[in-house]
């Protein structure tokens, strides 16, 4: 979001100016894409890392705003829950080590989250979902003291009018409600953000929808919630339904959901992005900047678009454009499916498979559109949050029938060849990319993700105390093993 939210309610005149500026909006930026220079440069990484904060016995710990006052550190920022907080890399030249320079970045600021929650009796953890939640953590009052949480909260619950339902299959099934946003702050992940030019931005958007189900597969880290076993990424389902403000009992709401794989191909660039969240999704925080977006455009400046970038900051695909205004404007993808941990070296590792592949597959973007439909590819990304390596994956084949079935396991180990190579014409040092995608390679191979570890291990401590103790225990002994530095296939399973 761009604009500093210091109001939480808003009038109908409000939204009315609102949708105006959102217009005038897409036809500037319609305008500023047309430019030949815009947003060309060296591409650049970025990512931002959203934590959980846990006391001694691995249960939540509410405490954002005093650890963020501790930090003084501009990368830490709240999130929407009391125990989460949010760290924001700054971006680094895609070259050379650029995944190494990376984690460095992410590694300084977890650090000094560390050593601020410290005093506070807590630790950060980057998981996925926190396995030692309980409904009663995620009460309204667990809400971020903040105007932008509140106004989020008030705007979806005006539209909505009732709970919202959590309905997620697996070995324990959960039917729950919630009466507020909170929920969505069990999620936690890892954001990457590409610069991308504008030419060849719908090519490399439609090759990360297609890269994100086999890299997801490999990158399950959160199996569990409330102390129900369900997916192998439940944030999936979970961030879906937890900012749903769609009333199900409303037969004539057409509106999609605001957390979506998204509706259809790129066929042009990233306007049409933002034109179809604009298009298909309410405001929910009208706030109106003084900037006039299309005269500013028209002599050549380059214009904020606070209206649209807020807009679109409320709507949540698994993969997003992003504009930045800043040194003349640019474009970025925003790759939103990777969860949080389990290690630095996992995460890692997942961000430069998950790149990698996305330009390996955007060389060949206009034969695999047309080799696999939209629905097959979203498909194939449910598949992967719901059963992870044990999926099957639907792929294009050279030979009929085309696309067809292919376990996720031998997909990624056929693929992660192209990653590889698509790093090097990059510019990455082939020693990096070489140690990043072993440890993928290797995490396949031995089939121990983090949801596998953490679904084992619960197994185990099971079969000597309750799950809510087992629970607790393993969280302890997660935290222990990512602070060691090994890639998670390499952490013991042991009772």
């Amino acid at each position: 979001m761009s604009l500093e939210i210091t109001r939480e309610e808003f009038s109908d005149a409000d939204r009315t100016r609102f949708a105006a500026r959102l217009e005038e909006s897409l036809d500037a930026l319609a305008l500023l894409l047309a430019r030949p220079d815009f947003g060309t440069g060296p591409a650049t990484l970025g990512a931002e890392l959203e934590l959980s904060l846990v006391d001694a016995c691995g249960r939540p710990l509410p405490v954002n705003r005093a650890v963020l006052a501790n930090a003084l550190d501009p990368r830490v920022a709240l999130e929407i829950d009391r125990f989460n907080l949010e760290i924001n890399a700054r971006p680094v030249r895609f070259a050379g080590r650029a995944f190494g320079a990376l984690a460095a970045e992410l590694s300084d600021a977890l650090a000094a989250v560390t050593r601020a929650v410290a005093p506070l009796g807590g630790r950060p953890i980057a998981i996925g979902i926190l396995p030692t939640l309980t409904a009663g953590d995620l009460r309204p009052g667990m809400l971020t003291d903040s105007h932008r949480y509140r106004a989020l909260s008030n705007a979806l619950r005006r539209l909505r009018h009732e709970p919202f339902r959590i309905r997620i299959d697996g070995a324990d099934p959960l039917d729950v409600l919630c009466d507020d946003v909170t929920f969505e702050g069990a999620n936690t992940s890892l954001q990457i953000h590409l610069r991308v030019e504008p030419t060849v931005f719908a090519a490399t958007f439609n090759a990360a929808q297609i890269a994100t189900a086999p890299v997801l597969a490999a990158a399950g880290n959160s199996p569990l919630f409330l102390g129900h076993r369900l997916w192998t990424e439940t944030r999936v389902a979970l961030f879906r339904q937890a900012v749903d403000e769609r009333i199900a009992t409303a037969e004539e709401d057409w509106h999609p959901g605001r957390v979506s794989f998204g509706h259809g191909w790129v066929r042009r660039g990233a306007h049409e992005l933002f034109a179809e969240s604009v298009a298909l999704h309410r405001p929910l925080l009208p706030l109106v900047a003084s900037e006039e977006p299309l005269a500013l455009v028209r002599d050549g400046g380059t214009p904020a678009l606070d209206e649209l970038r807020l807009h679109h900051g409320t709507v949540w695909p698994w993969n997003r454009a992003v504009y930045d205004p800043t040194n003349g404007g640019h474009l970025r993808i925003e790759l939103r499916a990777l969860p949080a941990g389990p290690s630095a070296i996992d995460m890692t590792a997942n961000a430069a498979f998950l790149i990698g592949l996305t330009l390996a597959l955007s060389a060949e973007g206009d034969r695999l559109v047309n080799a696999l439909t939209f629905g097959q590819c979203r498909r194939n990304f449910y598949e992967a949050a719901r059963r992870g390596l044990d999926a099957d994956l639907l792929w294009p084949s050279p030979h009929p029938p085309s696309p067809r079935l292919v376990p996720a396991a031998r997909l990624i180990a056929e693929v992660l060849p192209l990653a590889q190579d698509a790093l090097g014409r990059a510019g990455i040092e082939q020693e990096e990319s070489t140690a990043l995608l072993n440890v993928v390679a290797a995490r396949v191979r031995e089939r121990r993700t983090g949801a596998f570890w953490q679904l084992e291990t619960l197994a185990m401590l099971e079969r000597h105390a309750p799950r809510e103790a087992a629970l607790r225990e393993l969280v302890v002994r997660y935290l222990e093993l990512a602070a060691s530095g090994w890639p998670v296939h390499e952490w013991p399973l042991d009772a």
